[in-house]
């Protein structure tokens, strides 16, 4: 039912920006109004939270790592797994960013049963009898760390290839990435590679919460929601882009109008683009308050921008009232003349 509704809330939201293409009065609102207060609503919500992630203390040296931490000499240490230099915390950031590492090392524990014979562990019996025994299985989950690889970096191009609209002139690396990214030609309009990866991927993703019961069962509507909104985004712009073609001098005029602040009304533009800009714009505007925050929180995260200097040096918070300590030094001076009776070794005679 989350998926289903979660669907039913994009299609309400193709429907009405489909509606709004028809009447002429509401176009302007569609195309000038609704596009800006998502952008205002997108930089505002986005520079609330990181501001507010910013202000957060971290009392706590917490980073994650699994690689042997820096100690004695003679022990070697793990400078990206477990980094204590800003150097080893910049690449390990970089790769993680770049590369998705933790997901691509990910795993995943299942429950299997197997046929085993009789008086070895603990058995059941199957259904036709036979002794089966539980087994706790790990097995890699390389596709998932593929589908996200492909559809965050193919969304990048898509975005990068858009600045053509936003730019006059556009730059040179837009067409450089435009060229590359169309560079199996299949026709004419020229294919992109994104294009397609991009809704492969999200394809999969959809495919993975629906056919994996734990995945299913944890899902949120929010889950969902974000599949669909990205989809109907890629879907109406693969139509535009190869089936109903728009006036793209027209879209054009209108962009270079909303970025400078002189806004245009396009004349006799498809539905699909009012469809395309509508979902785009619900997107922008979603995006502070969902979990797609993650895009600038990971470099706030203190368990990867944190070096793993706790043997290095002590970490006080900066809050802590004074509490008055017996130190080790004092406690031998109170002690030492027992210690030595009792044969204890002491640091100073």
């Amino acid at each position: 039912m989350k998926a289903f509704w979660s669907l039913v809330v994009v299609l309400v939201l193709a429907g009405i920006a489909w509606a709004g293409a028809a009447v002429t009065l509401l176009k302007p609102i569609f195309c000038m109004v609704v596009p800006a207060l998502a952008v205002v609503i997108f930089l505002g919500g986005l520079v609330a939270h990181v501001a507010r992630w910013a202000r957060t203390p971290v009392p706590f040296r917490i980073p994650t790592t699994c690689g042997q931490q820096r100690s004695l000499p003679w022990i070697k240490a793990s400078w990206i797994e477990s980094p204590w230099t800003r150097t080893g915390v910049v690449v390990r950031m970089a790769l993680e960013v770049l590369l998705f590492r933790s997901l691509f090392r990910n795993t995943r524990g299942a429950m299997t049963t197997e046929p085993v014979q009789q008086g070895h562990g603990s058995t059941a019996n199957a259904p036709d009898g036979a002794p089966v025994a539980a087994r706790l299985v790990y097995g890699e989950q390389k596709w998932l760390w593929l589908a996200a690889m492909a559809f965050h970096w193919s969304f990048l191009v898509v975005v990068l290839r858009h600045l053509r609209f936003f730019l006059e002139p556009a730059p040179a690396v837009v067409g450089a990435i435009a060229a590359v990214d169309g560079f199996f030609q299949v026709g004419a309009p020229v294919a992109y590679a994104t294009d397609v990866v991009l809704l492969a991927a999200l394809g999969y993703l959809l495919w993975r919460r629906f056919n994996d019961a734990q995945i299913r069962y944890i899902s949120l509507f929010q889950d969902y929601f974000a599949l669909y909104l990205l989809a109907g985004l890629a879907g109406t712009g693969v139509i535009m882009r190869y089936f109903v073609r728009p006036d793209i001098v027209a879209i054009k005029q209108m962009t270079l109008g909303l970025v400078t602040f002189a806004p245009v009304m396009p004349a006799n533009v498809s539905p699909f683009f009012f469809v395309h800009l509508f979902l785009l714009s619900v997107l922008l505007a979603y995006f502070p308050f969902s979990k797609l925050m993650h895009m600038p929180g990971v470099f706030l995260s203190p368990t990867r921008n944190l070096a793993n200097t706790n043997r290095m040096r002590r970490h006080v918070n900066p809050w802590n009232y004074p509490v008055k300590v017996h130190t080790y030094e004092e406690w031998e001076d109170e002690f030492r003349d027992k210690m030595k009776a009792a044969g204890l070794p002491v640091e100073r005679a």
